[in-house]
């Protein structure tokens, strides 16, 4: 039976989550925005433009806005080849809630 990360996670010394949680938020800081993003994938913005249908120009600008639309993010990712997943994190609740689909609606 597989096991859930965050069951593995609770089991270990807090000292060790502190650690993991650490290094893993020092990870997430080095893709802070899309452009890390992509060049993290090893990708340009032609290569992102040609996947979406659009300018490479509009690659740039979308690179450079601080809001969008959860659906143009979602393209932009799986230009990327990833998979955009969105989690809700409570305070009474030690495991963010995973949002499995919204609509382009």
């Amino acid at each position: 039976m597989a096991r859930k990360l965050g069951e593995i996670l609770q089991k270990l010394p807090e000292e060790r989550r502190e650690l993991i949680e650490s290094r893993a938020d020092a990870f997430l800081e080095e893709v802070s925005n899309l452009e890390k993003l992509r060049k993290l994938r090893g990708l340009v913005q032609n290569d992102i433009a040609r996947h979406l249908n659009i300018q490479q120009a509009s690659v740039s600008k979308m690179e450079r806005q601080t809001d969008m639309y959860l659906s143009t993010l979602r393209n932009f990712v799986e230009a990327c080849g990833g998979e955009l997943e969105l989690t809700v994190k409570f305070p009474e609740h030690k495991t963010p809630l995973r949002l499995k689909s919204l609509s382009d609606s």
